[in-house]
């Protein structure tokens, strides 16, 4: 009489029997995640924790009365205050048609826009040194609320004034001097 081996075949179809099995009904557990909402750095991680509590809620971002006050807290979580606008060409005096920040985007093509990888196509401003490059900015109080994204920061450019982006000077000269208008800092930075 043949002593019989271990049945390796036979373990290994009822593994991929089973295998097949649980795939096929799919996992029924539910997985519970929580978030420290109070210590993100941009709209995208707050979109995480309401995409299952209240999908339809515009974020609601902490408004600062002054400009500074605002700086200290946007490192670690979305802010907002009030500032002015201005526009600027690639064409003006001293402008080299090149963002300031990388990655050096040219504009003298007449393009205003930026492709980021998280926002899409968003408007670009400049903005004081004391906000990095890759900040991303929702603007209210400019017609329809919009994202710019600073890719610039200018010598001129002090504190809670902006200045977006236009196709050309001339173009720039129809914004003005907006005052006003209601910055939200949604990313700090890249």
């Amino acid at each position: 009489m043949k002593r019989r081996g271990f049945p390796y075949r036979t373990v290994i179809v009822l593994f991929v029997a089973a295998f097949f099995v649980l795939v096929a009904t799919g996992n029924q557990r539910e997985s519970i995640i929580t978030y420290n909402v109070n210590s993100v750095k941009s709209l995208e991680a707050v979109h995480i924790v309401n995409k299952y509590t209240a999908p339809t809620q515009e974020l609601i971002v902490p408004w600062y009365d002054s400009f500074q006050e605002a700086l200290k807290m946007a490192p670690t979580s979305p802010v907002a205050f009030q500032g002015s606008m201005t526009g600027y060409g690639p064409d003006c005096e001293g402008c080299g048609g090149f963002s300031g920040c990388p990655p050096r985007q040219d504009f003298r093509n007449g393009n205003i826009y930026f492709e980021d990888a998280t926002y899409g196509t968003v408007r670009v401003v400049a903005s004081d040194k004391a906000i990095p490059c890759g900040s991303m900015v929702r603007i209210k109080n400019y017609g329809e609320p919009f994202l710019a994204i600073v890719l610039d920061r200018g010598g001129a450019i002090k504190g809670s004034l902006m200045d977006l982006l236009c196709a050309s000077e001339k173009e720039a000269l129809s914004v003005g001097r907006r005052k006003n208008i209601q910055y939200e800092l949604i990313r700090w930075g890249w």
